[in-house]
């Protein structure tokens, strides 16, 4: 699919980029992964290229019109790897159906390869024990056979693929075991037809080699389907079908009519439609008539249903369960917050760790170094190996049974070509650069599913990265530790003033008609609750972080902090100081009013601390992590909510605007020392630290985008989908705990992956080489390798399936 432009935090002159994406086929390890982004780096106006081999799709960034989806298609599909752009109607309701149709239609077809096999495996095995019933399974020539349909039906689909991997420069696992099977076949054939030669028949190899393998393969396929399964379960959520209603009348709405059926992505912006009990919400919208609770826990991991009336939101997905309801459309198709969703799930797995580097840049070679090594294998024992031990032998069962059945006068001697030539081949097979290629994309896809599944949206395998190095975590106060739901407490009248507790009360209130922040939401509601009314107001003007101003019935009124006021030329007296002090020190926020040249009074507004706040601070800081509060408020203020959560004097950071939040961020991250707006210093450790920031994404997003790692609630905001590496779609402060402790389980999960990527080839190869053949007799014969070889990629998707058992510990 060709996104829509995408516009770079860079300067005015940095080009427009856009993203392409490209379902591909056709890669079957780490080393197809290398040769497609190879392919595609190749176009000159590529920018940069991000290759799935789990999700089997290509992510490419280019400058916008630069580069045709079709022509990259064509140029992978060339090269041996079917592929198609991503259109509009596979992102939709058609992507649900082709993964599920895709992946019903590969199983079918590896289980039907693997009964095969499964088969002729059975039949060698009672071949290769000895059977005294049926004694044409023990005859060398039916064994023959039984290797020859192996390699012509089960086998031919790899042989093929392998070949054509090694025929375009791109050898991958398909070309090393195709090489294992047909040398192991060819070398049993000529024993076969030339016994002068004293060879033993290996016929058995080449049938187990396939057998193991195409069973890893299958039960890889259904791993990789569990892994999926969230992500699945997240497309099923997009509904299929709107009532569009006509004519919007109430009468007619009860009576149902004028109600037409409509696919859910013809609907447009301000189109009513009808949601019944038991339907999905087909898009984003406001309810306009009708009461009823949704259920809303598929988006937000929330499973108690919420209360909706007219006037309030509701969400594409989520389910309506006990009235009829009537809805006027907001956000259709891509727009809808379930759209956003899936397709930030969807881009979270694309994008990978830093650490995934290293097996990337290895697995370029990957192939080439394990015929190289295999090379040296045949070298070293054909040439010396046998000569410096000329007793030792890789005996199997099968090749007693070649002895009895079809040489029963000959003794076989050991021939150093044929030593030499098994372990060569068991090189080629345990050599797995599948395990390596899966290692990071399987766990970012369980985790990723995962946490959309508890309304946790984790921006990719970088962000896990990055939060595994976190040592701080950074919370605004106001809407984020605090319910952002303020309250007037105080309204003191100084002595001097003409005004009055009430006409201050009604002056802020107009003064504050042309803002929308919590604390005048604050004045205009306790304004409401006198029952008084508020004076009309002009000439607005706005200072964030410091105050506002406006001019009332020719009155002009400032409402804000002292530096506001002292920047105005209003004096401020030693009363209102220790007033101001005092109502600071109790954990309230000081609003200052000044009429004309005087101040006029003080407002204090409370905010409660959420009450799940002490919790998170507390588990957070039991995870090793350092807590600290950003506030725009006085030190007071900030110092009070700070000692209800037990955080030291030192992690807390006050009187920063919001426009100087980042500047803050930005301190704490390169261990520097940083100043308030009035120029006091603000305590900040002198090692550097790798910081997360937890904030509302709105007027945070500075602050989220300077952090190592943005945490944002309140995520239906759009700038908060952009800003922050994590989205908590709950306004739960237990969540941020909940994303970290995920965060790091499935990065966990990458680094043992890796590990045993790397491990098992580590081991695997000497193994199979013969490093312990002259002094212990033990070596990997090609069938062992294969089984192995099979376990290793089945080990890493598995071991990325049981991150689901993750469960967060209160």
């Amino acid at each position: 699919m060709q996104l829509a432009p995408e516009t770079k935090l860079a300067p005015e002159s940095s080009p427009i980029t856009e993203k392409i994406i490209l379902d591909v086929g056709g890669m079957k390890c780490a080393g197809c992964v290398k040769a497609v982004e190879r392919q595609l780096t190749q176009h000159p106006e590529v920018k940069n290229v991000c290759v799935n081999l789990a999700t089997e799709v290509a992510v490419i960034e280019a400058e916008v019109g630069a580069v045709h989806p079709d022509e990259l298609a064509k140029a992978l599909t060339a090269t041996g790897f079917p592929s198609q752009p991503r259109t509009a109607n596979s992102q939709a309701a058609g992507k649900k159906f082709d993964l599920a149709t895709r992946q019903h239609q590969e199983m079918q077809a590896a289980f039907r390869q693997l009964v095969i096999a499964a088969l002729l495996l059975v039949f060698s095995g009672i071949g290769h024990f000895g059977n005294t019933i049926f004694p044409i399974l023990n005859n060398i020539w039916f064994h023959c056979g039984l290797a020859t349909v192996a390699l012509l039906i089960p086998g031919r689909p790899i042989i093929i693929d392998g070949w054509q991997g090694w025929r375009r420069g791109a050898p991958n696992m398909n070309t090393l075991v195709s090489l294992g099977t047909l040398t192991a076949y060819t070398a049993s054939l000529v024993a076969l037809l030339f016994p002068q030669m004293g060879w033993e028949c290996f016929f058995d190899e080449p049938v187990m080699m396939l057998g193991f393998i195409l069973l890893g393969r299958t039960l890889e396929k259904q791993a990789r389907g569990r892994a999926a399964s969230a992500f699945r379960q997240l497309l099923a959520l997009q509904p299929q079908i709107a009532r569009l209603i006509a004519n919007p009348d109430s009468e007619k709405l009860v009576a149902g009519a004028n109600i037409v059926q409509i696919p859910a992505e013809q609907v447009r912006v301000g189109e009513w439609l009808q949601v019944l009990p038991g339907d999905k919400i087909p898009v984003d919208g406001e309810v306009r008539f009708g009461q009823t609770t949704v259920d809303e826990s598929m988006l937000t991991g929330e499973s108690v249903p919420v209360i909706k009336q007219p006037g309030e939101t509701v969400a594409a997905g989520t389910i309506n369960q006990s009235g009829a309801i009537a809805i006027q459309a907001t956000r259709t198709g891509d727009d809808t917050t379930l759209a956003h969703i899936v397709a930030l799930v969807e881009a979270a797995q694309t994008r990978k760790a830093p650490v995934q580097k290293l097996a990337d840049t290895v697995a370029g070679y990957f192939t080439y170094g394990v015929l190289t090594a295999s090379l040296l294998t045949f070298v070293f024992w054909y040439f010396f190996g046998t000569h410096i031990w000329p007793d030792v032998n890789i005996s199997d069962g099968m090749e007693m049974m070649s002895h009895v059945a079809h040489h029963p006068a000959t003794k076989i001697q050991h021939s150093s070509l044929l030593i030499s030539l098994k372990l060569a081949i068991a090189v080629m097979v345990v050599a797995c650069p599948c395990a390596l290629g899966l290692a990071t994309p399987t766990a970012i896809l369980v985790g990723t599913g995962m946490g959309a599944e508890r309304g946790l949206l984790i921006k990719g395998g970088d962000v896990l990265e990055k939060v595994h190095q976190l040592n701080t975590v950074v919370f605004d106060k106001t809407g984020t530790l605090t319910t952002g739901n303020p309250t007037v407490t105080d309204c003191l009248l100084f002595a001097d003033s003409e005004e009055s507790s009430l006409s201050l009360l009604q002056l802020a209130a107009a003064v504050e008609s042309g803002t929308y922040h919590p604390l005048a939401k604050a004045i205009h509601q306790e304004v409401q609750r006198q029952n008084l009314s508020i004076p009309h107001a002009v000439d607005f003007h706005t200072e964030p972080g410091m105050g506002v101003s406006a001019v009332v019935e020719g009155k002009n009124v400032l409402l804000g902090n002292w530096e506001w006021l002292k920047w105005h030329g209003i004096t401020i007296s030693e009363t209102a100081l220790q007033h101001a002090q005092r109502l600071a020190t109790e954990g309230k926020t000081v609003i200052s009013v000044a009429v004309g040249n005087s101040l006029a009074g003080l407002i204090a507004v409370s905010d409660t601390l959420r009450p799940d706040a002490k919790a998170t601070v507390n588990k957070l800081r039991q995870m090793g992590l350092r807590v600290m509060l950003l506030s725009g408020d006085r030190l007071e203020a900030a110092s009070a909510i700070a000692q209800q959560l037990g955080l030291d004097s030192t992690d807390v950071m006050a009187g920063i605007p919001p426009a100087k939040k980042a500047s803050a961020i930005q301190s704490l991250q390169t261990g520097e020392m940083g100043k308030t707006s009035n120029g006091e210093s603000v305590i900040i450790p002198n090692s550097k630290s790798i910081v997360a920031m937890v904030g509302d994404g709105i007027n945070d997003a500075p602050a989220l985008s300077q952090a190592d790692v943005g945490i944002a609630l309140h995520s239906g905001t759009d700038v908060a989908m952009e800003t922050a590496e994590i989205i908590l779609m709950r306004d739960s402060l237990t969540d941020v705990v909940e994303s970290i402790q995920l965060s790091r389980a499935t990065f966990n999960k990458i680094r043992q992956n890796l590990f045993w990527a790397f491990a098992y080839n580590t081991i695997g190869i000497p193994l199979a080489a013969g490093v312990f053949l002259p002094y212990f007799g033990f070596v990997l014969s090609p069938s062992s390798a294969a089984a192995l070889m099979a376990f290793s990629s089945v080990s890493v998707i598995t071991n990325s399936v049981l991150l689901r058992r993750f469960a967060h510990q209160p």
